[in-house]
């Protein structure tokens, strides 16, 4: 059964929203770079058991490989990697500021990359969208500390982001070119996948295997849910919608994380807060209020979950 517009998206935001918590389970037992790998080595092992068990195409050919590796190693791997060495000297609340700026460079790269000029009330939403996520988030913000370690993490974070938006870019593209999402992200996860292991044998990395029931649980879902069915749902959305309003879902996916945080961790919120998440909503609105959002999507339905 295929998913209407609105379900992908909803979908795509509790999911990757969920991933924040998932993810504090994974750090510590092993280098970044490792976990990252046991990620996407293992939902590319699923995938393509499914493609398998559906009896989906899997053959392409060169140059189709070539774009699907650049989409991969894009958005399976060095984003990733980036993002996990960002983390380790600043805050998920304000990683996620920082990521949620892909709203804006994806708007970029269209215009860039497809001479696509984006609606001026995609811009204002997208505009409230980040200045609600730095309300949210102000206290991290204001209280993050001038030194060479910060800023480096900060920068890490900023580029991983980057990357990510050109995987955005670059998976537009392979839909436009009829390659089929299911298939190219199980590739495209492979892909990312054998270039974090090289990295991780290159650094002297030890692939260990750890003992903490909680970080296999934690891989299992950021694999399945966090990989597979985020990103089938996403970028499924993003060749229905484009990537501008789909890359909206990284404007409200840490408000999803922020009140599981609040359940979870007790985050206390403030008036700032508050104010911050009715300016995404509002800013939420404005996005997706067309009426194709809620419809089926175009007539060219791509492969999503099922």
């Amino acid at each position: 059964m295929h998913l209407n517009n609105m379900q992908l998206y909803t979908s795509t935001v509790l999911m990757w929203g969920s991933t924040f918590y998932a993810i504090k389970f994974q750090l510590g037992s092993v280098d970044e770079s490792v976990s990252v790998f046991y990620r996407f080595a293992m939902a590319a092992a699923l995938l393509f058991a499914w493609c398998y068990y559906k009896g989906l195409n899997l053959r392409f050919d060169r140059s189709q490989h070539l774009w699907i590796a650049a989409q991969g190693i894009a958005l399976f791997s060095i984003n990733y990697l980036l993002v996990y060495l960002g983390t380790r000297h600043l805050t998920t609340g304000l990683v996620a500021v920082v990521f949620s700026m892909i709203v804006m460079m994806n708007i970029f790269n269209n215009r860039l990359f497809f001479g696509q000029k984006p609606e001026p009330k995609v811009l204002l939403g997208a505009v409230l969208g980040l200045a609600g996520i730095s309300l949210v988030f102000w206290p991290e913000l204001a209280n993050m500390q001038d030194n060479k370690t910060t800023l480096v993490a900060l920068g890490l974070t900023i580029a991983g982001m980057v990357v990510a938006s050109f995987g955005n870019a670059l998976s537009a593209r392979n839909q436009r070119a009829q390659l089929p999402v299911l298939q190219t992200n199980a590739w495209g996860m492979a892909y990312g996948a054998i270039l974090l292991g090289a990295f991780a044998l290159l650094q002297g990395h030890k692939f260990a295997l750890p003992g903490n029931m909680a970080y296999w649980v934690s891989l299992s879902y950021l694999a399945v849910v966090g990989s597979i069915l985020a990103f089938g749902a996403f970028l499924t959305l993003l060749g229905r919608i484009g990537s501008e309003k789909a890359a909206y879902v990284t404007v409200l996916f840490p408000i999803v994380a922020l009140g599981i945080s609040t359940a979870f961790e007790s985050y206390q919120w403030t008036s700032t807060s508050l104010t911050g998440v009715l300016f995404i909503l509002f800013g939420n609105l404005l996005v997706i209020a067309k009426k194709e959002l809620f419809s089926r999507g175009s007539t060219r339905e791509t492969a999503g979950p099922h």
